[in-house]
């Protein structure tokens, strides 16, 4: 008779239970990454039956997508202090209950409680969206540009298809705007879920400073600057889309519900730059000519919506990639223009304060325009300029140069 060891079967059990360990970590974080995006770009398809039944003004309706902006950038800095005192985990897990709050609130027929709740989303975004990117590279440190792309990617997919069906859904036996904004509720409680396993977990970042020295150099260099410039300026046009555009199309002709389903193409094709760039940047040094290309054809893309909105369709796509490929871009920078991680946190959090900041004057200086002029030219010529802007400073940024090189340059 052979004799099989007993401790094979321990070790199998474990072997299995790590790869469902491993399973439900890649689910959640993919859960959470889908619950980043969609609660607050779903708002704009029905942005116009939200104005008619609270009768709110475009400037107070631009601030339904301005305000998770502000709380983006009150709400950062926070979540790594959280994240200090609860854990990795157990913080992410509170980003899931604060937008799954905001998201049921939705059912409540007031425009206090719909600003209150849009609020509380753009709280639990925010701590989603800085502490995710660390969890990755806490464990996946060897596969951060896939998982990451990944991710991004699926914010895009979620993002794009919600936007897409909250017509239907509203339509679908009369639920409504509010109940179908609301639905959304159910993906969040599935994240929530999903992620539970994750709290026997209580991870703590590791600790990093960034001496003040580093963040003075930082906040007087011209090419931090020029970075900052181009992430706040593509954040600026692309919020401004991604709160007017289906109000834009349906004063160009398009039905509601077509015009919800370009804007879900938008945040679809904004996902897509990620598969072709990121191999793209391996191979690139200088990044100028790429920069300014994709800038430049994403003020076309703007411009064409104002003459030609019948392509609405071509522009929409085109225009999602643009600024998909600008922010992936900027993103790249904060890493290739340092010359350490203290660099590049001092950097990325200039780059995030002032980005938020310049991007959450876009949809109510829209919106403003829009009640002044009674149409939406004024809103798209300021995509094109803020586009050429970002043509601008994404050449400048786009230089084979560091931010210490160029102090030393600067200095000599």
């Amino acid at each position: 008779m052979i004799k099989v060891p007993i401790a094979i079967f321990p070790n199998s059990v474990s072997s299995s239970q790590n790869v469902i360990r491993n399973l439900l970590l890649v689910l959640g974080i993919f859960l959470i990454a889908a619950s980043l995006r969609a609660p607050i770009t779903g708002i704009a398809p029905v942005l116009e039956q939200i104005i008619e039944q609270f009768q709110l003004s475009a400037s107070q309706a631009g601030m339904l997508t301005t305000l998770p902006l502000i709380a983006f950038a009150i709400a950062s800095p926070m979540a790594a202090s959280l994240a200090k005192k609860c854990g990795l985990e157990v913080s992410l897990f509170i980003a899931l209950v604060l937008i799954g709050v905001g998201v049921v609130s939705r059912v409540i027929d007031s425009a206090t409680v719909l600003f209150i709740g849009t609020a509380v989303i753009g709280v639990g975004i925010a701590i989603g969206n800085v502490l995710l990117p660390s969890l990755i590279k806490r464990d996946f440190p060897h596969k951060v540009a896939v998982m990451t792309s990944s991710y991004v990617l699926a914010m895009g997919i979620f993002g794009g298809s919600y936007s897409a069906i909250i017509i239907p859904l509203a339509e679908y036996k009369e639920l409504g705007w509010q109940l179908a904004l609301a639905s959304y509720a159910l993906l969040v409680v599935l994240a929530t879920v999903v992620w539970l396993p994750q709290l026997k977990q209580h991870t703590m970042p590791k600790k990093s400073s960034v001496p003040s020295s580093t963040q003075s150099k930082i906040w007087h260099s011209a090419l931090a600057w020029q970075i900052t410039s181009l992430l706040g300026f593509n954040s600026f046009f692309t919020y401004i889309m991604l709160g007017w555009l289906p109000s834009i199309l349906i004063e160009g002709g398009h039905s509601a519900q077509h015009a919800g389903a370009l804007q879900g193409a938008f945040q679809v094709a904004s996902a897509l730059p990620g598969i072709v760039l990121i191999p793209l940047l391996a191979k690139l040094k200088d990044q100028r000519i790429l920069t300014l290309s994709l800038a430049l054809l994403g003020a076309l893309c703007s411009l064409g919506l104002l003459v030609a909105p019948s392509f609405a369709m071509f522009w929409s796509i085109t225009l999602g990639f643009c600024s998909g490929a600008c922010f992936i871009l900027g993103l790249s920078f904060v890493s290739l223009r340092t010359q350490d991680s203290m660099q590049a946190a001092a950097l990325s959090g200039m780059a995030q304060c002032i980005g938020y900041l310049l991007a959450a004057t876009g949809p109510i200086i829209a919106g403003a325009l829009h009640s002044y002029f009674n149409n939406w030219q004024g809103a798209l010529w300021l995509c094109i300029a803020s586009s050429l802007l970002c043509a601008l400073f994404g050449y400048l940024s786009g230089r084979n140069l560091t931010i210490g090189q160029q102090q030393k340059g600067a200095a000599n």
